[in-house]
Formats: structure tokens, C-alpha cells, sequence
């Protein structure tokens, strides 16, 4: 019932009729969300970050499985391995989009997202496992908060908790492994960023528009659109057909250095942190220990000299190849500890394109 004229005016901007149509279409669902106090996410993010990739299936369970008396919160499956079925959803205006993975290539999308003034709701799992955890949103489920670049994110319980949290401008972070509560929220888009270089359960049916991160989607079959991860001249190219350049296991190279700045565990066992993220370390420098099942401390040590850019949290079980550090050699580079990068910012561009076009149409 709207008058055309008076909307027109009231916008400032001239329309056409079709546009007359999707406006009046907008403020009444706007109007009906805002009655019923409920906006549904316009993003959710399912994943907990690329650290997953390095984990096969059963591998930590087996390593918890060696000690007597291990924590039994990270003995079974959801809380370990729900890892690789996390969501996050992102941030929005009216609960559109959903984000699988609070690791740090994640937290680059939501950030932008929620820049633009989107709704984001970000699911995970019980025990994120992210490497940069100064920039890795899915910290929130351990600490309760976590603020990266002037975004909080909150820790929820329940969906229905999300709407406090959005009116607070913040994040809502959900354990949810399974992403049981996607059809509730009923998000417009979906963006797989969990970057296990295969699809871990997500599909099509789960929003009007569904996104994924990396390699292991194909675009028009398991999801609507792929964006590239690889750094390189393709780094967030988006695709419509086909998949993304298949994983290397090659880091991308900074500084001169490629393989030798990322860290694994050698064994498996507790990982124990001896230095911190944002510390200068020297090459064979002892930065954190591996505790055995048999009570043997494993020293880690450092590849190459520089600032320690990322460390897994103390305390979780590891697998041998399970990565667990990150050195980046330029050591005027302290800030980069604490800031999103620019391979986060490259795809977050992206993904801010496919769903800016998707909430228009």
C-alpha cells in the first residue's frame, strides 16, 4: 500500500517500477522481522579455519585414547573432529548469511561483512584448533569474547541469543558441529570457509546462495560458487564452474620463506606453549613441547628466525603433521601478529561481492 511517489521522494534516489516493487517487498519483511523480534543471520560461516586440513579422521581420538585419564571434554568425536563440520555464520542486516570456520581466513570474510553492516552468525565446533588465534574469531568459544580489528565476537548458547548480540554490534559465535540450527535461521547465504581441501557436508539446499573457500567444491554441483584461495594471480578469483587450484601442501612463500616457516608436530601427544604469538624467536629455539603418552616431552623448535605469527593453544591433543606454528621471518612485521592479512582481505572482497549481488536480487 505504499505510495510510489512518496517512497520515491523519501529515498531521495529515482526508480523504476520493478525496484518500486523489491523496496516495498524489503520493508515489508523488514517490518514483520522487526514485529516478531526475530532477524534471521544474512551470512553463516561454517569451519573452524585451514589448521583442520592437517587432521585425518581419528587421528586425535586415538592419540586422547593413549592416555589414561585424558580430559574427557576432547575425547569424542563432536568435540575433536566436530572441528571439521564447524559453522560460522556471518554477520547482517536482516540474518542473510552463515560462515562455516572462525579461523583466521574466516574472520577476514566476517570482518568485512560485518563492515558493511551485515548480519553474521559464526558457528563452530567445541575445540577450534586456529594456528593466528590473535585474529581467529572461534577463540570466543574458548575465552567467552574475542575482538579482532575493532569486531567482538560473543559466544552464544542458543540461536535465539544472536538478536542481543547483533543489537550490541557484535558477532554471535555458536557451537554447532553439525549445523542443526542452519534451517532455523534460515540465512540467505552460506559460506563454507572450514578449507579441508574436500566438502565436509555442505550443499546447496542449505541457503539461496551457498559460497565456499578453497579447493574440494565443485561450483554448480556442491555449492553455487567457489572462491580461489591459492595466492597467486587467482587469489580470490570467484568461480561459477568448476573447482578451485587443487591443494599444493606448500604454504605460500614470505619473506623468501615457504615450508620451512610453518611448524607441525613430530609426535603426537598435549601440545604445551614455551613462547608466545608476537615473540621474537631464533632458529632451533625451543617454543613449545609435545607431551607423549609415554610422558615424554618433545621439544619444538623453531625452522627459522623471526616473529612467531601463530601457535596452537596449550593444552591440545596433536597428531604428527598436525600444524601447530607459524614464523614469519620479517621481523619488523610485530603488528601482522594482530592484524586480519591480506590474502584474509583478498577473499573477503569476494565473498562481500557474491553477497552484496545475492541480497539485492
Amino acid at each position: 500500500t505504499t505510495d510510489f511517489p512518496k517512497l520515491e521522494a523519501r529515498i531521495k534516489l529515482p526508480m523504476c517500477r520493478e525496484t518500486y516493487k523489491s523496496t516495498v517487498f524489503h520493508e515489508i519483511r523488514w517490518s514483520c522481522c522487526m514485529r516478531s523480534g526475530s532477524l534471521p543471520p544474512h551470512v553463516i560461516f561454517r569451519g573452524a579455519g585451514e589448521e583442520l586440513a592437517d587432521v585425518a579422521d581419528g587421528a586425535v581420538q586415538d592419540t586422547l585414547a593413549a592416555f589414561d585419564g585424558g580430559p574427557g571434554d576432547v575425547r569424542g568425536e563432536d568435540a575433536v573432529f566436530g572441528l571439521q563440520e564447524g559453522i560460522v555464520a556471518a554477520d547482517g542486516l536482516g540474518g542473510d548469511d552463515v560462515e562455516r570456520g572462525g579461523g583466521d581466513l574466516a574472520t577476514g570474510t566476517i570482518h568485512r561483512l560485518w563492515s558493511a553492516g551485515l548480519r553474521v552468525l559464526v558457528l563452530e565446533t567445541t575445540k577450534p584448533a586456529a594456528i593466528r588465534r590473535q585474529v581467529a574469531l572461534c577463540e570466543a568459544v574458548y575465552e567467552g569474547e574475542a575482538t579482532v580489528e575493532g569486531l567482538r565476537a560473543v559466544r552464544i548458547e542458543a540461536l535465539e541469543q544472536a538478536q542481543s548480540v547483533w543489537a550490541q554490534g557484535a558477532v554471535p559465535v555458536l557451537v554447532d558441529p553439525e549445523g542443526a540450527c542452519i534451517a532455523r535461521a534460515k540465512p540467505e547465504v552460506v559460506v563454507d570457509a572450514i578449507l579441508a581441501k574436500r566438502n565436509l557436508g555442505t550443499h546447496r539446499d542449505m541457503a539461496p546462495l551457498t559460497i565456499a573457500l578453497g579447493p574440494g567444491f565443485v561450483a554448480g554441483q556442491d555449492v553455487d560458487v567457489v572462491v580461489e584461495t591459492k595466492r597467486g594471480h587467482r587469489l580470490g578469483r570467484i568461480i561459477r564452474e568448476g573447482s578451485a587450484i587443487p591443494n599444493t601442501g606448500i604454504p605460500g612463500v614470505i619473506g623468501g620463506y615457504g615450508a620451512e616457516r610453518v611448524i607441525h608436530a613430530q609426535a603426537a601427544g598435549f601440545f604445551m606453549n614455551v613462547r608466545k604469538i608476537g615473540d621474537l624467536v631464533e632458529k632451533g629455539e625451543v617454543i613449545a613441547t609435545i607431551r607423549t603418552p609415554e610422558g615424554k616431552d618433545i621439544p619444538v623448535t623453531a625452522q627459522i628466525s623471526g616473529i612467531l605469527r601463530g601457535l596452537l593453544r596449550s593444552g591440545y591433543p596433536v597428531t604428527p603433521g598436525f600444524k601447530i606454528a607459524d614464523i614469519d621471518p620479517r621481523r619488523e612485521e610485530l603488528s601482522n601478529c594482530f592484524l586480519i592479512s591480506d590474502k584474509s582481505r583478498c577473499i573477503a572482497g569476494s565473498v562481500l561481492e557474491l553477497v552484496c549481488a545475492q541480497l539485492w536480487n
